[in-house]
């Protein structure tokens, strides 16, 4: 099968990936990129940089790709990535909200609050769409509230 993505250093960029590599001052990942990079720019494939390298076929095909369409600097540099402060469940509010709720009487019939009710009584009230009860718990563990 005809690679669709073929690496093709210049000898500028060999050189340079050469450089980052004999550093090894740079993260354990952009020296990895830049062994598959050499490796793919000898001709070798997929599979054997993957077994080489100790690393999966799909990070090969990815590099590869990264490089070719968009080049060097990309295929070497980490992705921003999606997650964190932009994912969270609960904002300042809902944390508060949690922490009152929390602190509050439980439900009738109940000695006390689980994190599974207070998940989904936030879901209830609609301070949230969905959250887990783990959420709930590392919510409450990161204050210093107590549950009473």
């Amino acid at each position: 099968m005809k690679k669709l993505y073929v690496v093709n250093l210049s000898s500028e960029e060999k050189e340079r990936l050469e450089e980052l590599i004999k550093k090894g001052q740079n993260a354990a990942r952009k020296i990895r990129r830049a062994h598959i990079l050499l490796l793919a720019n000898e001709g070798l494939k997929d599979k054997e940089i993957a077994a080489v390298l100790g690393a999966a076929v799909s990070t090969v095909e990815r590099v590869r790709k990264r490089f070719v369409e968009e080049g060097l600097e990309a295929a070497l540099s980490e992705r921003p990535r999606i997650g964190g402060a932009l994912r969270r469940k609960l904002d300042g509010k809902g944390e508060a909200y949690l922490v009152a709720l929390a602190c509050s009487e439980p439900p009738a019939g109940r000695e006390h609050w689980t994190m599974q009710l207070l998940a989904d009584r936030l879901v209830e009230v609609g301070v949230v769409e969905g959250i887990s009860d783990e959420t709930v718990r590392r919510a409450l563990k990161k204050g210093t509230s107590s549950r009473g």
